[in-house]
This record gives structure tokens, sequence and C-alpha cells, in this order.
């Protein structure tokens, strides 16, 4: 299928609030990012989602971690489900792998049928066979009763434990760094260079020098965020709060700090995700931004999800 064809092909499924930038010439030919959900954290929400990000390069499409909900997500950004090529998880909590499965089997049904590629640290290879064992039935019987071609063979899971190149394409080169993100070790974070942006997905991580390193010129850095006057309001709903907040300091970062990590890897645009706390009504997205541009002199944005950066 030429571009021309995904393209009229995709305006067919879903009418997106951004399809009508999609469908442009100019706009098809440009790699686009976009949150599929930016709430930080496990616990559901009505308005933010489970981190997840979407980028799209031409006919193929990259998946950065699976919170629960983002295979929905997916449909709701208009983004093809079948031309998903590469699952990447920056780490081992739920509210960034929950859906990986869901996504796995969502984008079988409405019609996958070439090789699957996903990425991240251990343990993903038993976490993609259990995924497997669990829904055997469900996969059996649609592969009897649909025609559909059996899903594990083209679901190839690899590990990752170390910074350095993940993979490279004619789209994309992919290149991951550890960040610092305790209890959980490996920590990722990950850049995409395409032919016409340079994209850096932070994972979750205190500030993180390897970060600074991965990102630097980079086009676009989103990056974790916490409001820090917020956390004690946020932390007293928990039955430990003293706990949580040591854990929330310790592992992940402020929106001040993560200005800091963006000036000092001189990125061109910071996009705050997975916002802590990401259901707090005091906190405007003014309040966020001024707490980045602290340190920061480029462009932010506070986001949103299904936003297309």
């Amino acid at each position: 299928m030429n571009r021309r064809t995904f393209v009229a092909a995709s305006a067919g499924i879903l009418a997106a609030p951004w399809h009508s930038a999609l469908f442009g010439r100019q706009q098809a030919d440009r790699t686009r990012l976009i949150l599929l959900g930016t709430g930080g954290g496990p616990r559901p929400r009505i308005n933010r989602a489970s981190p997840a990000q979407v980028i799209v390069v031409g006919n193929s499409v990259y998946a950065i971690d699976c919170g629960d909900g983002t295979t929905r997500q997916f449909v709701a950004a208009g983004v093809p489900l079948g031309r998903l090529r590469h699952i990447l998880i920056t780490h081992h909590h739920s509210d960034h792998n929950a859906g990986y499965g869901g996504l796995i089997l969502g984008a079988w049904t409405v019609g996958l049928g070439s090789r699957l590629d996903t990425w991240g640290p251990p343990p993903l290879k038993k976490i993609t066979k259990a995924f497997f064992e669990m829904n055997a039935y469900d996969i059996a019987i649609r592969v009897a009763d649909e025609g559909k071609p059996p899903l594990a063979p083209l679901v190839h899971a690899h590990e990752i434990d170390r910074g350095g190149v993940v993979f490279e394409d004619d789209a994309v080169k992919v290149t991951a760094t550890l960040v610092t993100h305790p209890l959980v070790k490996p920590a990722l974070a990950y850049r995409f260079d395409t032919r016409d942006r340079s994209i850096v997905i932070s994972g979750d991580t205190a500030p993180s020098d390897n970060l600074i390193q991965l990102a630097r010129g980079a086009d676009v850095l989103v990056h974790e965020a916490m409001y820090l006057p917020a956390i004690d309001r946020l932390v007293a709903r928990a039955p430990d709060a003293t706990r949580l907040k040591k854990h929330l300091l310790a592992s992940h970062t402020s929106a001040e700090d993560a200005g800091r990590v963006a000036q000092a890897a001189g990125v061109k645009h910071l996009v705050l995700s997975h916002l802590v706390p990401a259901d707090d009504p005091t906190i405007t997205d003014e309040m966020w931004a001024s707490a980045a541009r602290v340190h920061y002199a480029g462009q932010v944005t506070v986001g949103r999800d299904l936003l297309e950066i």
C-alpha cells in the first residue's frame, strides 16, 4: 500500500480532530508525535489516560508505553492499529505496561498480519509469553473461526538492559539510555531520530544526566513532571502518605527540574507529560508551564490526551 492509499484508508476509519491536517501531502510526510495518555500513576482517572505515546513515520507506527486503555486511545486518535510495527516499554510499572497485551491483540483483531517487534526491560519476554498463554483460547478460536494468522509467530520480544542503539530501519533510528527510577531497574528513556525530527521520551525518572546526554539538541523532549506545591495534597489521599511522598521525590522529576534538563540538553521544545498530580483542578496549564520556564528558555507545552505535537 502506498502512502496516498494508506492516508485515504485511514481517513475512512475515523474522524479525529487532527485529521484535516494529517491528510495533506506535506503533513503526511512529517514525523508526528501524538500523546495518547498524559496522567502519571496507576489510579484510573476520567480526565487523563495512562501514559502512552505514538510516533508515526510514513506508514509505520511506533508505540511508546502502553498504560491501561491505550488501544482505545489509538482509535480515538485515528491511528491505524494495523500499521503498528514496534512497541517500546520504558519500564514495568503497570501504568506503563498494563495495556501491552491488549494493544497487541487489538492490532491483530483489526488486521495486523505482519511482524511486530516489542522492546523493553526484562522480563518482557516472560510477560509476552504469559499474555499469549492467558489468551490462547480466544486466539485459537479466532484463527479457526475468522481465518486470522496465528498471532504468537508475528510478535518478537526483545529485552533491553543497557543504553545504546535499539534498532534502526529506513524510517527511524531508536536509541535508549538508562534512567533513574528506584526501585525499578532497568528503566529506560528512548530517542527517535527520523528524517525530519528528533523526539525523546523520558519514561519515569528522577533528574538524569544520562537523559540529558540522550536528548542533546533534540527537537522535542517529552518529560514526566510533578507539580511540587501540590504533592502534599496528593499524598494525603494515600494510606501511607510518608512512603508515597518519599517515592515520588526520589523517583520522579519536578516541572522545574524538567526545565533544567531541557535547558542543559539544548532541546527546542519541552512537553510536560505523565503529570503528577494528574487531576488536581487547582493546577492550571500556566502553573505547570511557568514552573518549567524557571530554568528553561524554549517552548513549553503542557500535555493533553490526544494532543499532537
